[in-house]
């Protein structure tokens, strides 16, 4: 199995990554997302924003019929994937992706692809998911950040 895949490595199954625009000028700037007349979008369920703290944890989780589409306007995370799917050609591949500031977005994770971040750098980051369906508590599955059956490990990597 390998240990780590990285944003230039191919994705994980159904796992895409699209540059985002950003529009800058002397006021500010925009920063696009989703558009419901361009891939990968599919249908709205909601979006809501997740803002965590540098060096914290928000994993594992996984979603039986969702599909995510994240993106980091502020801030920056480390963004992990681990394809567990019976029958997928990506089957126990994990995939780590820098999103935010520095590497402005949208990675949409299928359904069935365990997921978490970790907040990065010196201020606390601020993730927006559009997801295809509300949530519901009853199609989501949640795992400890440490647990075993998936091998990631969350501390900071040196050279």
């Amino acid at each position: 199995m390998e240990a780590r895949k990285a944003i230039n490595d191919p994705p994980i199954d159904g796992v895409s990554v699209r540059p985002l625009r950003v529009i800058p000028d002397e006021r500010g700037k925009i920063l696009h997302m989703l558009r419901a007349d361009q891939p990968p979008f599919d249908t709205f369920g909601e979006i809501y924003f997740s803002c965590v703290y540098p060096g914290a944890i928000k994993a594992w989780h996984i979603h039986r019929r969702m599909t995510l589409n994240y993106a980091v306007p502020y801030g920056m995370i480390k963004l992990v994937l681990y394809d567990d799917r019976a029958g997928s050609p990506t089957h126990g591949q994990l995939m780590e992706i820098f999103s935010g500031e520095s590497n402005y977005v949208l990675v949409t994770v299928p359904p069935m692809v365990w997921n978490g971040f970790k907040g990065i750098g010196t201020m606390m980051a601020i993730v927006a998911n559009c997801a295809t369906l509300p949530h519901d508590p009853d199609e989501i599955d949640r795992r400890d950040p440490f647990a075993s059956d998936i091998p990631y490990d969350w501390s900071l990597k040196h050279g």
